[in-house]
């Protein structure tokens, strides 16, 4: 009996200890808190793909730029040392400069035709464009429409003449402010707050999600509602790690990747409200929501940015877009 007593013990914990070794770690990047739309996707992707793979697989999600910046998260998946992702064309785009056509500025007229453009023949096309700089597309996330803050009032282009404006590191953004006569300067995400903050620069993009999560509002006396550009985060996963998995395991992913965007972008419509409401209740910023007749004027200068990218991106792929989007309307 003795002999039975000991051995047990020890073949169950070698039993665990295989089950455990066999387990896959999926390392889940994303930019973003915790308690925004973009965490809860990812949360559902891990759900799906643990619950489908009969917990084959751990999603180990690292919010908050926790494995570094996207760019730099970007080329650990080159190599496989990330797996998944959703990042913002804009950052994508020297991988593969089609991206760059959902960032032309007023471009989509509403969420509802970005998505059926994004998910279209023609969306799916531009991700695969990623697969030879080493990233498989599964579909496009969102961060929603940008919006500007400032530390002066803005309703036409004018007002943005000589100022200084933080973008992302993307010769597309840095051109369209340029049109507007502003002076665009390349900031990393997480050092946008202190840069507005010391005055390094004046004013800045993004959408309510990441004005409101990183409180750029705290550091800005406006925020102008301008929906001028469309934030699509290009959810991807490292060609090297995913090609060496089986066809069923593939398809789970894709699919996984799939609902749980539709899920996350669900999501960030909600709370977008929310958002908007926390930044007006703090007081800290005035709100305007410019017209119609004032964003036309906006469009107008900065349409020109459309025909200087056009052979960058494509313009074939441009006319496509273009007509997709007519189609949607």
């Amino acid at each position: 009996m003795s002999y039975y007593k000991g051995v047990f013990p020890i073949v169950s914990a070698l039993f665990m200890a295989t089950a455990a070794d066999a387990q896959d770690v999926l390392k889940f990047h994303h930019d973003l808190p915790e308690d925004s739309a973009q965490h809860l996707g990812a949360l559902e992707f891990e759900r799906l793909v643990e619950e489908r793979t009969n917990g084959r697989f751990d999603v180990q999600i690292f919010a908050n730029n926790a494995l570094g910046n996207d760019v730099e998260v970007a080329q650990q998946m080159q190599f496989g040392a990330v797996h998944a992702a959703p990042i913002p064309t804009a950052k994508l785009s020297n991988f593969n400069p089609a991206l760059q056509v959902v960032d032309l500025p007023f471009l989509f007229p509403s969420p509802e035709v970005a998505y059926d453009v994004l998910d279209s023949e023609v969306g799916m096309s531009i991700l695969s464009g990623l697969e030879q700089a080493g990233f498989v597309g599964a579909m496009f996330w969102e961060s929603g429409f940008k919006q500007l803050t400032c530390n002066h009032a803005v309703t036409e282009p004018g007002d943005l003449a000589g100022r200084k404006v933080r973008v992302m590191e993307s010769p597309l953004l840095i051109a369209q402010y340029e049109a507007l006569g502003a002076i665009a300067i390349p900031v990393a995400f997480s050092e946008v707050y202190t840069a507005l903050q010391q005055g390094v620069v004046e004013c800045q993009e993004n959408p309510l999600v990441s004005i409101h999560k990183m409180k750029f509002y705290e550091v800005q006396d406006h925020l102008i509602i301008s929906n001028h550009g469309y934030l699509a985060t290009a959810f991807i996963f490292s060609k090297m790690w995913f090609d060496a998995l089986d066809a069923e395991t593939q398809d789970i992913l894709m699919t996984s990747a799939r609902e749980a965007g539709a899920f996350q972008r669900e999501r960030s419509r909600e709370m977008e409200g929310d958002y908007l409401a926390d930044i007006v209740a703090s007081g800290t910023s005035e709100t305007v929501e410019l017209t119609p007749d004032q964003l036309a004027v906006f469009a107008a200068e900065m349409k020109p940015v459309h025909d200087k990218f056009a052979d960058r991106i494509g313009p074939e792929l441009i006319q496509s877009v273009y007509e997709e989007i007519e189609s949607h309307k």
